[in-house]
């Protein structure tokens, strides 16, 4: 079995933190590691590190490498991101060429949190189970606590076809939140984490039907694995590819066979700052729901989240649902349930600059 880490994201709701050159992946907001390095030691022990393949951009090469300087895994560089489509496929070709065919791969997010990590590697190991047995697709369903309208959603057809393994009717987009309490109300939905296992010559095939003319490149480019040229042929095969997710390109149009186990091991994506406040209000925060990442302290304030890493003592009074993040060169202040609109920030620096600050 193999295990692909795509490590290719751009983390711009985490501005000013993540940066074009460190996203989220290579942040340590979660613990003391950077997240990536996590997601690796969280399955170290289910495969050596020869069958793990961590997928990055260009620019994250020397990072990556020197995360992983004592390990033997294997680092593949992306020439730049086309989203999740082409970085599977990609890895497909490479470990198929490796003679690995007919071994399940797992895909796994870099940046994802997972608190019940037993759990998660139990799971993963049955949908790796059900992977090798038969020519199909396994996704883990995460079993939703509440209507989240930030996820999209895996639907089940009833009944089990083993225990905690059900076959998956569809995949569906982020739901407004009167949809998503009907799919928790229903029980017949799970949240998407993007965890697909399958094997590469499944995969393959996939992208034969739904990317032909990707495959063809990939086709083409496996006669140069290994060659100095390999490097520029990639790139120009990806300068010809469209950004597409792996989930519109594939998952939502597949008649293979695809399953899904329902999972409980405490995933989050930890797709913006109010995430990542609601996993650390609970142990971390004060009495009113203040949440502190340095140094500093609340005044009359209620449900604030302030992280800073320059040595600044920052202090909030009389404030309600703000979000502070302090970094050398740039200052956030922001209503906490605007979460999802930090990335507004990165695109007018992109516009207008300085770009330094993206």
């Amino acid at each position: 079995m193999y295990i692909v880490i795509m490590a290719g994201g751009s983390g711009t709701r985490f501005w000013p933190l993540s940066r074009e050159r460190r996203p989220k992946q290579f942040l340590d907001i979660i613990g003391c590691r950077p997240m990536l390095l996590q997601t690796y030691e969280r399955i170290r022990s289910v495969v050596d590190d020869s069958c793990v393949y961590i997928v990055v951009g260009k620019i994250h090469e020397e990072e990556t490498r020197n995360l992983f300087l004592d390990r033997s895994v294997n680092i593949v560089v992306e020439p730049q991101g086309k989203n999740t489509a082409p970085c599977i496929g990609l890895a497909a070709l490479l470990i198929d060429f490796q003679g690995g065919g007919g071994d399940p791969i797992a895909i796994l997010p870099a940046d994802h949190y997972v608190a019940k990590e037993d759990i998660f590697r139990k799971d993963l190991e049955k949908a790796l189970k059900i992977a090798s047995s038969e020519d199909c697709i396994v996704t883990l369903g995460i079993i939703p606590t509440r209507p989240e309208t930030g996820y999209g959603y895996i639907e089940r057809f009833p009944g089990e076809v083993d225990n905690g393994v059900f076959k998956v009717k569809s995949f569906v987009e982020k739901p407004d939140f009167d949809l998503a309490c009907e799919y928790l109300k229903s029980g017949n939905y799970f949240w998407n984490a993007g965890i697909f296992v399958a094997k590469p010559s499944v995969l393959l095939h996939e992208f034969a039907e739904f990317m032909p003319h990707f495959y063809d490149g990939l086709i083409e480019l496996k006669q140069y694995i290994g060659e100095d040229s390999f490097e520029d042929k990639l790139a120009d095969l990806y300068s010809r590819t469209e950004n597409i997710s792996f989930d519109y390109a594939i998952m939502e149009k597949t008649s293979t066979p695809v399953y899904v186990i329902a999972s409980d091991c405490g995933w989050s994506d930890v797709g913006s700052w109010f995430s990542l406040y609601e996993l650390r209000v609970g142990k971390e925060g004060d009495a009113d729901k203040n949440l502190i990442d340095g140094e500093g302290a609340f005044f009359d304030s209620k449900r604030c989240f302030v992280l800073s890493r320059t040595g600044r003592w920052v202090s909030l009074l009389g404030l309600e649902d703000v979000l502070v993040v302090d970094t050398n060169d740039a200052v956030l202040v922001a209503d906490l349930g605007k979460h999802q609109q930090v990335r507004v920030i990165t695109e007018y620096l992109k516009k207008h600059g300085p770009k330094e600050l993206l």
